[in-house]
């Protein structure tokens, strides 16, 4: 469906922000010293220069869009033409695919998702930034600023983008009744077995965590990022016994849209956005937070701390959540946007309401993507939490 913007410009200007210690301010969310989360001493931009002439940007498909996808569908061209800064794209399939690009120091910007932010930022991968360099900052909501997998110590390491939930989709002509748990696809008794999907990434576990933080409170998960040994190996048994009810796994919504378009798939995991495709192709289907809550994703936009182009990009990471440029991509790709006033500029009047962009109640619900690490980021100081490289292992073993 997205084609990418070829990429190749030479490398020109040379680093043209003066740099200090980072700045942002501090939020209760946010990971900290204390919790044992250590990050490299790197500086934040004081000011903004001149252009260096382009920028190379890590992103998912969808979020930098020139025309070439749809002529009706740009908002990079204009950005062009007002900062004199070319945009050059590389789309990156997986979290993991965009951390390996961002370590190669050839990207200047990566639109990570939380379950790369924080292996970016203890990796050194990605500076501070200072969102004071960036006014449309000021109208992003205050719910997705200096959120654990966005910031540490107070210090915010980028500007937020879009969010969304992953929620649960099911045919309604062929799964009764409709489903209101994710208990429908962990039944080891399903009727639909093998007609079910799955997100395909090790950041799935969340998703048995979150359901047995519901039903099994006797394993004292508190939260689905911070699993001790115990608990995890819990939600790696959940779903080891549900692979045995998995069709297909996926991480191409296209594909799982042709599934569930073609009835290979009748229920599982989804976003929005795939559910709005299929039923305006006329699929049967229907979706719904399910009364456990649900993991999800928040989008932001990060800087490289080896960026050769760091004023066109702090210009990227205002223009892409200015009002305009944040609503249009926000309902291409099918998202909540992050600033406010995009509301106000989306060509669908009822977008905001789709995506519940201000419904601060449902997205208290959602438990957005967050990189685990050994310190646990529920609190607990007595004890290490498995990290992100064993659930990576554990999802190869979870899959066969």
């Amino acid at each position: 469906m997205w084609s990418k913007r070829a990429a190749g410009v030479a490398s020109s200007a040379a680093l043209a922000l003066a740099l200090l210690t980072g700045c942002g301010g501090g939020d209760d969310d946010a990971v900290t010293a204390e919790q044992g989360f250590k990050v490299p001493d790197l500086p934040a931009a004081t000011a903004v220069g001149a252009p260096e002439g382009q920028v190379n940007i890590v992103n998912w498909a969808g979020y930098v869009e020139d025309g070439s996808t749809d002529p009706k569908v740009d908002w990079v061209t204009e950005f062009e033409k007002t900062t004199g800064c070319t945009v050059n794209s590389k789309v990156a399939g997986t979290s993991d695919e965009m951390v390996t690009l961002m370590k190669t120091g050839e990207y200047d910007l990566v639109s990570a998702s939380g379950d790369a932010s924080l292996r970016l930022i203890a990796g050194g991968d990605v500076a501070p930034v200072n969102t004071g360099l960036i006014p449309n900052y000021a109208d992003v909501y205050p719910a997705l600023k200096n959120q654990r997998h966005n910031s540490v110590n107070g210090v915010s390491y980028g500007v937020p983008h879009g969010r969304g939930a992953n929620l649960l989709m099911w045919r309604t002509d062929k799964v009764s009744p409709a489903p209101d748990s994710w208990g429908a696809v962990f039944d080891a008794n399903s009727p639909y077995k093998g007609n079910i999907t799955a997100y395909d990434s090790p950041i799935y576990i969340a998703d048995a965590a979150l359901y047995l933080m519901a039903t099994e409170p006797d394993l004292g998960i508190k939260n689905p990022y911070a699993l001790d040994q115990d608990q995890f190996d819990a939600a790696v048994t959940l779903l080891k016994a549900q692979n045995g009810l998995i069709g297909e796994y996926w991480s191409d919504y296209t594909k799982e849209l042709q599934a569930f378009s073609s009835g290979d798939s009748v229920l599982g995991t989804t976003w929005q956005v795939i559910a709005n495709l299929a039923q305006a192709d006329g699929a049967k289907v229907d979706v719904t937070l399910p009364k456990e809550g649900a993991t999800g994703w928040s989008d932001t936009w990060m800087i490289s701390s080896r960026a050769e182009n760091p004023n066109c990009a702090y210009k990227w990471m205002d223009w892409i959540i200015s009002p305009k440029a944040n609503a249009a991509v926000s309902e291409w790709f099918g998202e909540a946007p992050s600033n406010a006033k995009a509301c106000a500029e989306t060509a669908d009047p009822k977008h905001c309401a789709t995506f519940h962009a201000d419904d601060e109640d449902y997205f208290k619900q959602i438990w957005y993507w967050t990189t685990p690490i050994a310190q646990c980021l529920d609190g607990r100081t007595d004890i290490e939490c498995v990290d992100y490289s064993e659930w990576t292992r554990a999802w190869t073993a979870i899959k066969g």
